[in-house]
């Protein structure tokens, strides 16, 4: 098999198997793992960027521009991280699950609406059957799926701040979580004062499992990037779903959230609408082959 596409898999596979993680610090405050979560992984992002010796790049790369783009891309990811780390451990992992088949969908939106990017007609439909899904599970659920929508959302905005920055991935993430680090830190020192501090207080394993958040934040991150430069964007775009329905089976079936046949059809409609949307773009792909 392409190492590419192997290293795609490992990737996308360790981002669907986070909830089970994230559960075994179920114990933490959300906030203090978050914080956790931004500090381990500026540590091991800067020790990689040491050892590859990217910082002398990553400094003269920086610009007002750039720390402007960064700032935003850290703001969005910071709370990205902080609604997904809550919604596993509050027993959201399915909804959860539902923000992530949304998000290349409302990316697609954003291109439109942001970078020009023209949708083929064939290409609306699954975008429309996608939104009459989420508006069924609002009225199945009796409330908006915030949690799918501001995970869709803010890393699909996410994703365009990064379209338009400039560094590499691993540089961009440094600064990110370093952007970060100072919040983070100071939220860890709180509690530590006010006596609510999880690390050091709960256990070795749970120390471990605190530090190894930024080797699970960034493994996965590591593969992905060697995958990227060895297989096409549009495989890339098909085998990013096998995180989301990991995550999803993981709910129904390891973490026994409930799932009924009334969730089952609007999830339907925006799992329908993944497939006739890749297939779209697949048919396409394969017309403009065949005339070039």
């Amino acid at each position: 098999m392409n190492p590419g596409i192997v290293a795609a898999i490992g990737a996308y596979v360790s981002w669907g198997m986070l909830p089970i993680y994230w559960k075994l610090l179920g114990h933490v405050p959300t906030a203090q793992l978050l914080s956790h979560r931004i500090t381990w992984s500026f540590v091991v992002l800067a020790v990689f960027l040491i050892l590859t010796r990217r910082v002398a790049k990553l400094r003269s790369s920086l610009s007002p521009a750039v720390w402007g783009s960064y700032i935003l891309a850290s703001l969005l990811i910071g709370v990205n991280w902080f609604i997904y780390v809550w919604s596993v451990n509050a027993g959201y992992i399915v909804e959860a699950s539902l923000g992530y088949f949304i998000n290349p969908l409302l990316s697609v939106l954003l291109g439109v609406f942001f970078m020009r990017e023209r949708l083929r007609p064939l290409q609306w439909a699954p975008l429309g059957l996608a939104a009459a899904g989420v508006i069924y599970l609002t009225f199945d659920y009796g409330r908006l799926p915030w949690i799918a929508l501001s995970l869709a959302t803010t890393f699909s905005l996410y994703g365009l701040v990064k379209k338009k920055a400039p560094l590499g991935a691993f540089e961009g993430l440094t600064l990110e979580t370093g952007l970060l680090l100072a919040p983070a830190l100071v939220w860890l020192g709180w509690s530590e004062a006010a006596g609510t501090s999880a690390f050091l207080h709960a256990g070795a394993g749970s120390d471990l499992l605190l530090v190894g958040a930024g080797v699970v934040t960034t493994f996965p991150l590591v593969m992905f990037a060697a995958a990227a430069h060895r297989i096409p964007l549009s495989m890339i775009g098909i085998l990013q779903y096998i995180a989301p329905t990991i995550q999803f089976l993981i709910g129904v079936f390891m973490y026994h959230e409930p799932f009924s046949r009334t969730q089952f059809t609007g999830f339907g409609m925006v799992w329908i609408a993944v497939l006739l949307f890749w297939i779209e773009r697949w048919s396409f792909g394969r017309k403009l082959s065949h005339l070039t």
